[in-house]
């Protein structure tokens, strides 16, 4: 089936979270840091299992606030939160392996980002790691008035692209990367190097769940 999707597949899209951008890792390591200050039992073993914890539940906010219209507005309020709290704009960590996997793909397919972070934070982290000649396109919380798990973002990319969304693949670490794929009539391929768990993955109907990001060689 992996040589199937070869040929039926003109554009991929990437999350950037815990797809291309370690920010998983990252989120632990802080976790575990507050838990050392407070003398915890093995902090990051503790760390990893809160925040995976609080991804499902995260998720499924993620989904309701698609559900009333309300995510754009959610997603805007986050990004000035960060930005209030003083979050450094250039301190992203990018996935191992995901460079050597664009420039292997990018002579075979277009590309996108196709991200729930904001235009600013996505150059950024793109300028960080030289990126930006891998992607055509940016779609970011700015660019639909709904975002992922609704279609509209992958559906808006296609379009930008003069590509039809049918011969699409998202690429994402969350069941909302799934569910936005699905929806939109594009292939949905998650990964598990961000916290989404296979399970889950399967049931948002993944097409194909891949142990890393940087294994997306061996499938395209």
């Amino acid at each position: 089936m992996a040589n199937d999707i070869k040929d039926q597949i003109d554009a991929i899209f990437f999350d950037l979270d815990g797809t291309l951008m370690d920010t998983d890792d990252q989120a632990v390591e802080r976790v575990a840091r507050w838990l050392q200050r407070l003398h915890w039992p093995r902090p990051q073993r503790a760390a990893r299992r809160l925040v995976m914890a609080v991804e499902t539940p995260g998720n499924f906010l993620v989904t309701m606030l698609d559900v009333v219209g309300l995510d754009r507005l959610a997603m805007a309020f986050a990004g000035r939160l960060r930005h209030r709290l003083g979050r450094r704009m250039h301190d992203f960590r990018l996935m191992a392996g995901a460079r050597e996997m664009l420039i292997d793909l990018s002579s075979r397919y277009r590309m996108a980002i196709v991200s729930t972070r904001a235009e600013a934070e996505t150059k950024a982290f793109l300028d960080q790691h030289d990126l930006h000649d891998f992607f055509e396109l940016l779609v970011t919380c700015e660019s639909t008035w709904r975002l992922k798990p609704h279609p509209a973002p992958i559906l808006h990319a296609a379009q930008q692209m003069g590509v039809a969304v049918e011969r699409c693949a998202m690429v994402g670490d969350t069941t909302v990367d799934v569910k936005s794929a699905r929806r939109a009539g594009a292939w949905a391929i998650a990964v598990l190097c961000g916290f989404g768990g296979r399970a889950e993955l399967e049931r948002a109907g993944a097409l194909w769940i891949l142990e890393h990001t940087s294994h997306l060689t061996s499938l395209l």
